[in-house]
């Protein structure tokens, strides 16, 4: 099991790039100087140092060094080639990864080492207790997020020991590599014959309280996340994401909305090494906000921890399911945004008219902005285009010139577009009447 700071020796023109004890990621390069990531988590720093450029064959021969010294020390357990494939090697050293590239996987020799330059504990983050005591239930699922280098890892770390130590849980892990550095009582698990679905297979049999899946990247390994936490496991993925809210949005599409909530309850963004920001996920059946009461649905809220404000909702709208800022300003809600976003798609495959603004009146009303000269072949005879419109759409139209548009009122396609405005060219000339607009549904018999 790695130990903090502690590794077998390594040959001398390894262990002196690597003396600075701040030094976390030192880069070897065939032809290149080397170059290391230094200084505290909060400012981190790449410098190239004077140092001659390495050649193949040294990186060669170190390489074969590397895999003499794990011989050597096959006794301890946190000695071993993690993977060994053509062109790359993965070597765990005590506390060091160290990854091996070559041709033609890499289109040069080159080793990259990296290392923790931190040890801490739960207690060092100074968490809200109120937080401490939703990590200690092991019926969560918990995201810990953040960008390469942010210090996720070592915040997982501190929880699995913290479980492990102060609660008395019974801990797992699942990695790949397996380098975190865990209390020697918590037993990690790599890929089983290279799959991590199998390794979920034997977790459920060892009867754990608490799991740390570190790394969850792949689509399958989101959904291999849902499949442990649903069978009652408290489970922590670790994860990069540049905020908390977009390790949600990444869960979506590999779990049914429905179940969202249930798989991941909680996300802990992690920036510079400290606690950047807490959501909490619960699903309620009702209205997303500014809509009316008889569209309730499943939504799922994402709130803010431990101030309890809500900062998204999560709901299908259509066949899509969207997230949607809450906003408290008053203006016009986002879900009422994304309906009349909606309808100017629509309106513009219909009628190939330009749709300059849509107003959505209420949640059964709305009225659009067209060019003037397209508002008598929208209407129709009699109104009949019109009306066919209102039955898609479920809704009670009203068309307006674009001149009638209040001053001020931001047009559609004036910044970010909120439609395809590659479709409206592809168009180019087509007008209502060619179109003949939507097609009305059919009266009578409907097929079963």
């Amino acid at each position: 099991m790695a130990t903090f700071g502690d590794h077998p020796p390594l040959p001398d023109s390894l262990e002196s790039l690597l003396a600075d004890e701040t030094v976390s990621t030192l880069f070897l390069k065939a032809e290149c100087p080397p170059r290391i990531k230094a200084g505290h988590i909060t400012e981190l720093r790449l410098e190239e140092l004077e140092s001659p450029a390495w050649d193949k064959p040294t990186l060669e021969s170190l390489a074969d060094e590397l895999v003499t010294i794990i011989d050597q020390h096959a006794h301890r357990s946190d000695c071993f080639v993690e993977i060994e494939r053509e062109g790359c090697r993965i070597i765990q050293a005590g506390d060091l990864r160290i990854t091996c590239a070559w041709p033609p996987f890499s289109e040069a020799w080159e080793i990259t080492v990296v290392r923790p330059v931190a040890h801490l504990t739960l207690s060092d983050y100074e968490l809200d207790p109120r937080l401490i005591k939703r990590l200690s239930d092991h019926h969560r699922g918990v995201f810990v997020v953040g960008k390469p280098g942010s210090g996720k890892t070592t915040f997982a770390q501190a929880i699995a020991a913290y479980l492990d130590e102060d609660i008395g849980a019974m801990v797992k892990t699942m990695e790949s590599p397996r380098d975190l550095q865990v209390p020697q009582r918590v037993t990690q698990y790599a890929p089983l014959e290279g799959n991590l679905e199998k390794t979920a297979e034997v977790i459920f049999l060892v009867r754990p309280d608490f799991v740390i899946f570190d790394e969850v990247r792949r689509a399958r390994d989101f959904e291999i996340f849902a499949d442990v936490r649903l069978a009652g496991v408290g489970l922590l993925g670790v994860t990069h994401a540049n905020s908390a809210l977009e390790a949600v949005q990444r869960l979506i599409g590999k779990v049914e909305l429905g179940m969202i909530s249930q798989v991941l309850d909680t996300v802990i963004h992690i920036e510079k090494g400290q606690i950047a920001q807490v959501l909490e996920l619960k699903m309620v059946v009702k209205a997303p906000s500014s809509m009316e009461s008889d569209l309730s649905r499943p939504v799922i809220e994402v709130r803010s921890f431990p101030s309890n404000k809500m900062t998204h909702e999560i709901f299908s709208f259509g066949s899509e399911c969207v997230v949607v800022p809450v906003d408290d300003s008053g203006s016009q809600s986002p879900a009422k945004k994304l309906a009349a976003a909606e309808l100017a798609r629509q309106i513009q495959r219909w009628t190939g008219a330009r749709v300059h603004h849509v107003e959505m009146s209420s949640d059964t009303a709305a009225t659009f902005y067209v060019d003037d000269g397209a508002i008598g072949a929208i209407v129709g005879q009699g109104g009949s285009g019109i009306r066919a419109m209102e039955e898609e759409v479920d809704l009670k139209l009203k068309v307006k010139g674009a001149n009638e548009l209040p001053r001020g009122t931001k047009r559609i396609g004036s910044s970010a577009p909120e439609w395809d405005m590659q479709s409206e060219r592809s168009k180019g000339s087509h007008s209502w009447e060619r179109s003949g607009g939507p097609k009305p549904r059919r009266k009578g018999k409907r097929r079963r």
